[in-house]
């Protein structure tokens, strides 16, 4: 298979900004994709070294060819950003200056139709971000229960046609398994009012978040995964992070919530008991949106919002 990471660097120069680069500091691109914001923090490296992480090894093969004038300061890891304790430990690196991540299904992913992800074309039901993870869509829409189905589809696709999608999978699943992405679009389909199938959104899109999601366990490491980089975070160092929809962002906010929350105590107390100090500070209390330019070059950019939050001192 060709290996044809076409890839557009979501607010490329907004993330580089972001990050406050040294050139003899240690990043992490948690997220290595198409590699855009891997070239562009390795450029400006001298001493410094980056990880870059990804679950796809076909992401890290294109990336090694991609950054390949830069080798001698990246390390390439193949997991998932949610080992941080693990990836670090591994590499014998305790702090790091500055961390991002772009989340998501990449370009790539989407445009790889043997992965599954896609609506648009034929394809087995797949949708692992990790080729070589257990669970895939093909498990989800033939196992799960008609509860737990509608349970996702309304929880992660926020669609609220769920009950009626849900229904109609296990229906067609008792006469044969469903094996094709074009399969489920058109039990989907079934089970959409007219009208809504008129409208510019496909019918599909939700209910096909929402199972990668499931999938690939996308929601639930965010928070974790913020907090375990924080506490790897020198001083000064930085988070970004690049969210697609809702619930993504929701969990990012969140989490930098959390961590830049002072003390706990509850006001009637006179002094505080807690010791709780704040760990990072909100660098953008609202999320930067990419430029109109990019807008107009990118329609896959139209959803995307960067929150950014830098480490206090200890």
């Amino acid at each position: 298979m060709e290996l044809n990471f076409s890839h557009y660097s979501v607010m490329l120069h907004e993330c580089i900004e972001a990050l406050n680069i040294k050139p003899d500091g240690i990043y992490m691109d948690c997220t290595l994709g198409g590699g855009g914001h891997s070239l562009e923090i390795a450029k400006r490296l001298t001493k410094g070294k980056l990880i870059c992480i990804d679950q796809d090894i076909c992401a890290i093969t294109a990336a090694k060819a991609r950054l390949a004038d830069y080798a001698d300061r990246i390390l390439f890891v193949k997991n998932n950003f949610s080992n941080i304790h693990d990836i670090l430990s591994e590499l014998g690196i305790e702090k790091i200056d500055g961390a991002l991540l772009d989340l998501g299904v990449s370009s790539y992913q989407l445009d790889t139709p043997e992965r599954g992800f896609s609506y648009n074309t034929e394809a087995p039901l797949d949708m692992r971000m990790n080729e070589d993870a257990p669970l895939s869509a093909y498990d989800v829409v033939n196992t799960y229960s008609e509860a737990d189905l509608r349970r996702i589809i309304f929880d992660y696709g926020e669609d609220n046609n769920a009950p009626k999608i849900a229904g109609a999978i296990v229906r067609a699943r008792a006469e044969k398994p469903v094996e094709t992405t074009t399969e489920l679009v058109e039990i989907i389909k079934s089970v959409t009012p007219k009208k809504f199938l008129a409208v510019g959104h496909h019918p599909a899109k939700k209910v096909f978040q929402a199972i990668r999601i499931e999938v690939n366990s996308e929601l639930s490491i965010i928070e974790p995964t913020l907090k375990a980089i924080t506490g790897h975070l020198n001083a000064g160092g930085r988070i970004a992070v690049i969210t697609f929809h809702s619930l993504e962002d929701r969990a990012a906010k969140r989490a930098f919530a959390d961590l830049s929350k002072g003390c706990t105590c509850p006001p009637s107390y006179p002094v505080c008991v807690c010791g709780n100090k704040p760990k990072l500070s909100l660098c953008n209390k609202k999320p930067i949106l990419p430029s109109e330019q990019e807008l107009a070059e990118n329609h896959r950019s139209h959803s995307a919002k960067l929150r950014v939050a830098e480490r206090t001192e200890f």
